[in-house]
């Protein structure tokens, strides 16, 4: 299985996840020629902006912990694109499902 294809899948479980605790899906794989965002997801007034990280085995630790400085900076980044091409006025939140 290609890396490709293995994050894939785990975007689509974490998609399936947050369907089953409440949340709506706006967008999969929201990308500019700038940036990208794994899942756009809605639940109450809030949109989630959700990350995710997948390793084959939690040997090299969890996925999560790859959320360094830099990559919470793209993240920040992408979330403010993400907010201004949407025209969206409420409120965002960053999310990260390993």
């Amino acid at each position: 299985m290609t890396n490709y294809q293995s994050g894939h899948d785990a975007e689509e479980l974490a998609a399936e996840y947050l369907q089953k605790q409440g949340f709506k899906i706006k967008e999969l794989n929201w990308k500019t020629r700038y940036c990208e965002i794994d899942i756009v997801s809605e639940k109450g007034k809030t949109v989630w902006l959700v990350e995710v990280k997948s390793r084959k085995s939690n040997s090299q630790g969890f996925g999560y912990e790859y959320i360094t400085p830099k990559k919470l900076q793209q993240m920040q980044f992408a979330a403010e694109m993400w907010v201004q091409n949407s025209s969206w006025t409420g409120e965002y939140r960053l999310g990260v499902i390993s």
